[in-house]
């Protein structure tokens, strides 16, 4: 036998043993592919279709009762300012002091005038009593009595400007020392002892240190919906207050804002001791709408989506996308992916793979 010839014996023997091979390396994959999922013993719900209040939720800010940022109509240099912020005033409490000299001399010079032009009617109303009494003897004619009428009517009306110039003056040089107009807290305070003060420019913001109003933007639609209106109870959450707080709408604007399409609300908080600037969540009633709800349990958090397990038909589990809603007394409100009436697994740690038999746990 020559080296490299194969007997036909030996040919079939090493084809027997290949074909052996293969179909064991082929067997092996196939039975692992086919290998059926782990059964899994979980809880169960029914995913109910339901009513559930139809709550329109409202972002805004607290704000107090009366606030009011305070200036002068001084035109001069602030010469101390006594409050700062945070401290608590009374009505009438001095908040800024502005150099008074100029009001004053102001005053001064409005009493000046008005002194003049009271001896100009002094005057004019002796020199017009005289060509009266000439004229009645004929001693003065119709024109020269005409202009010693308007001369003393024109000196009356000087006295009148002058003393309306007094009144204005000495109001001015009142407001050399600002004061607060009602009790409240100092929220800001804008100048400094040196700094000019001058009309038109706020000196200090005073609020009310008790009373807080919710005030939120309402759409034209969810006014509707909820009939909003004046004394309405409203659920509000203020953040960084746990606990829930019950609000009376007080004021809502007359007509929609022409841009944005909202009316305006302020809802009252009841005293509540919140600081005004912080944020919170108003929630309008709108009625009942359908929702279909699953135990929060149910639901697992799977590559930013959210997955429910459902038990089939065959009693097989099926993954599901859902995307979920509002949470109702421990159940959450699935809005697409569920229809009501599916039996979802219930507390698993892991979503199960797709086909695993499902063993209801007992009890």
């Amino acid at each position: 036998m020559k080296l490299g010839t194969k007997t036909p014996a030996l040919a079939a023997a090493l084809g027997v043993a290949l074909g052996a091979t293969l179909a064991a390396g082929c067997g092996g994959k196939h039975e692992a592919k086919d290998a059926p999922p782990a059964a899994v013993t979980a809880a169960t719900a029914r995913a109910e279709a339901v009513e559930v209040p139809d709550l329109v939720e409202l972002y805004g800010t607290v704000a107090a009762d009366s606030t009011a940022a305070i200036g002068s109509r001084v035109m001069a240099n602030v010469v101390s300012v006594p409050v700062k912020v945070g401290d608590l005033v009374k009505a009438g409490d001095v908040l800024v002091e502005i150099d008074p000299q100029t009001a004053k001399g102001q005053e001064a010079q409005a009493r000046g005038a008005l002194a003049q032009a009271r001896g100009a009617l002094a005057l004019a109303e002796r020199n017009y009593q005289r060509f009266q009494a000439l004229a009645k003897s004929g001693s003065a004619s119709e024109l020269e009595l005409d202009m010693a009428r308007m001369q003393y009517e024109q000196a009356k009306g000087a006295v009148q400007q002058g003393e309306g110039a007094v009144e204005a003056a000495s109001s001015v040089a009142k407001e050399s020392r600002v004061v607060a107009p009602f009790p409240g807290r100092v929220a800001a305070r804008m100048v400094e002892p040196g700094d000019f003060a001058a009309p038109g420019r706020p000196l200090v913001t005073v609020e009310s240190a008790v009373g807080r109003r919710l005030v939120v933007s309402v759409p034209a639609s969810a006014a509707v919906a909820t009939g909003l209106q004046t004394g309405q109870k409203v659920a509000v959450r203020v953040d960084g207050i746990g606990a829930p707080l019950t609000g009376v709408v007080v004021e809502v604007s007359p007509g929609a804002d022409p841009s944005s399409h909202t009316f305006t609300a302020k809802i009252d908080l009841a005293g509540a001791p919140v600081a005004a600037g912080m944020t919170g969540r108003a929630a309008l009633d709108a009625g009942k709408r359908k929702a279909v709800l699953v135990p929060a349990g149910a639901v697992f958090a799977s590559g930013g989506l959210s997955m429910v397990s459902v038990r089939d038909a065959d009693g097989k589990s099926r993954s599901r996308a859902v995307t979920t809603g509002a949470a109702h007394d421990g159940r959450v409100e699935v809005l697409s992916g569920l229809s009501g009436g599916e039996t979802v697994l219930v507390g698993l740690k892991a979503l199960p793979p797709d086909g695993s038999p499902v063993t209801e746990a007992v009890k």
